[in-house]
């Protein structure tokens, strides 16, 4: 399931987010960029042509380069991690950590946009339960669950903003977090960049491994294909 965990989620429990056909799948684009192909047959392709407007960007987690056809574009590629949490929790939420909602999206949103963790649309606090930390009543760190698929849920969108960096907020809110997952009877999982050697580490304090090694293609659609 985790091989494939965009196409499996928007095939099964996030069915509800997602558009296209069995060669080619979205999220709603309001909810998030991320999108999956089938294979990297001709009929996938022509598939995500009709799929994707003139224009449209999406975000691939591929295990090697697309043979694009004529009309895409790889706007960035960027080596990422699979993890997969094989740890015990055993710290309680601390006093501070509280459940955002869509009410917070706005903050959500300029937080993300400031800090960059991953894609993060407007919709996207549907997709699952998001913590944050704030100082006063301004939101300087949150995490929160992305994908989902049976027996599986991602934990995505971890981010702290730069002036409070280094006060363990992220690990606070990632222990939080896989809580949740794990009395649910889930699995936690998460991507993150290979050259973020920093949260790796801290990742793997917290009981995450790496599981396999993919890439995270932007690929965009310049025009008729």
């Amino acid at each position: 399931m985790l091989d494939h965990c965009i196409w499996n989620a928007l095939s099964t429990c996030q069915i509800s987010f997602a558009e296209g056909d069995e060669f080619a799948k979205r999220f709603l684009p309001a909810v998030t960029t991320l999108a999956a192909i089938r294979d990297f047959s001709p009929e996938s392709f022509r598939s995500l042509s009709r799929l994707m407007e003139p224009g449209g960007m999406g975000i691939f987690f591929l295990d090697a380069v697309p043979p694009l056809s004529a009309g895409w574009r790889v706007l960035r590629e960027i080596p990422v991690a699979q993890m997969v949490w094989n740890g015990s929790v055993d710290i309680e939420d601390g006093n501070e950590v509280e459940t955002l909602s869509l009410a917070d999206v706005d903050e959500m949103l300029a937080l993300t946009e400031l800090t960059k963790p991953g894609p993060f649309g407007k919709r996207t606090p549907e997709l699952g339960t998001y913590l944050g930390i704030r100082d006063g009543r301004r939101l300087v760190a949150m995490a929160g669950e992305r994908l989902q698929l049976p027996g599986f849920t991602e934990v995505s969108a971890v981010c702290t903003h730069p002036e409070f960096q280094g006060r363990g907020f992220a690990r606070r809110l990632i222990t939080a977090v896989v809580r949740r997952i794990v009395e649910r009877g889930e699995t936690p999982f998460l991507h993150v960049a290979r050259e973020n050697v920093r949260a790796i580490r801290v990742y793997e304090e917290l009981g995450f491994r790496t599981r396999i090694l993919q890439t995270a293609f932007a690929l965009r659609r310049e025009g008729e294909v």
